[in-house]
């Protein structure tokens, strides 16, 4: 060994325990509560990118807004309308292409005064200045944008509720493709195919009205091989959001029994559900992963959806939060 290398190696060795305390100063100072700076959001998804920014899409107001690594506070970050940018579900930062995926649904609620309804379209934005890089509008007439997921490969795939299928973006592609479900194997036209996460070789898709996962391959020519359910050890009710934790988990949120955040951990085409947390009852909607600490984010829906009668007082709202929780690392 020569004296060059061992002089090196202490010092590689102080600067990866340097790393380290870096890293775990950071993730004690990530905040219980991040709150979103604004009126009437709406919130539908959350992702988070490797540096520790969260971004959350707003329905109600048509962007997306972004904390900033440690922040206790969402500002506004793509503008609303940008690009024909409209109501904003599914979101997901996808850090290997400096990419920030957004689903953008023209047709759910009013457009926004002096502009018209867009087409279903995925919106791709540039990770760390929100420029627009391109849309793409949904191949199949009628379609809903819900959310996101990503391969290594650049491959985008995004679930279309209304015609329960997945589409997909290739990279270098130049638009959204039908890749899984036209055979009526997801389920039939009036499901919810919400949550999508990439597992290995394969996706898992979540149907919120049935309350079931499904597993689909996906082939090395990179085709859907057949969709098949999870069988689950114990059932679950009503999932939403949902984000891969491993290699071989998935954490998920679900709207019924009161809110939950829960972990399914697979064997093959089996799982087994653990129970994190309950207890969220402002219709959670969405998960995102900050180290070792989970975030929530609640979507208050239902007083957006609430239409009173005459004279009837408006739902006040609250705060739009993400609210903290320890999920530890994920399992072996």
């Amino acid at each position: 060994m020569n004296r060059h290398f061992r002089i090196r190696l202490p010092m590689a060795r102080l600067a990866a325990l340097g790393l380290a305390a870096a890293a775990t100063a950071a993730q004690a100072a990530l905040p219980d509560t991040i709150t979103i700076n604004g009126e009437r959001v709406f919130p539908e998804s959350m992702t988070s990118s490797r540096d520790g920014s969260v971004f959350f899409g707003s329905i109600g107001n048509h962007m997306v807004y972004r904390a900033a690594p440690g922040s206790a506070t969402a500002e506004p970050w793509v503008k609303p309308g940008t690009d024909g940018l409209q109501a904003t579900f599914g979101v997901f930062a996808d850090d290997r292409s400096d990419t920030l995926y957004v689903c953008s649904n023209g047709a759910f609620g009013p457009p926004r005064p002096g502009s018209s309804p867009a087409p279903t379209s995925l919106y791709l934005f540039d990770l760390e200045t929100g420029a627009t890089k391109a849309h793409y509008p949904f191949p199949t007439p009628g379609a809903f944008c819900n959310d996101i997921a990503t391969t290594p490969d650049g491959t985008a795939y995004a679930t279309d509720t209304n015609n329960m299928l997945v589409v997909r973006l290739t990279k270098g592609g130049d638009g959204l493709e039908v890749w899984a479900g036209a055979d009526g194997s997801l389920g039939p036209k009036g499901g919810v195919l919400d949550g999508v996460s990439v597992l290995g070789g394969r996706l898992i898709v979540n149907e919120l009205a049935a309350s079931k996962l499904f597993s689909i391959p996906i082939g090395r020519d990179g085709a859907a091989g057949r969709p098949v359910e999870i069988t689950l050890d114990r059932p679950i009710s009503r999932p939403d959001g949902m984000r891969s934790f491993g290699r071989h988990s998935v954490l998920i949120i679900e709207g019924g029994d009161g809110g939950k955040l829960e972990r399914v951990d697979f064997d093959g085409d089996s799982g087994k559900v653990t129970l994190i947390r309950r207890g969220y009852p402002d219709g959670p909607v969405a998960v995102t992963v900050v180290g070792t600490t989970a975030y929530v984010v609640q979507s208050q829906l239902a007083a957006m959806m609430r239409r009173p009668g005459a004279g009837a007082p408006a739902t006040p709202l609250k705060p739009f939060t993400a609210t903290a929780v320890e999920v530890g690392r994920p399992p072996r």
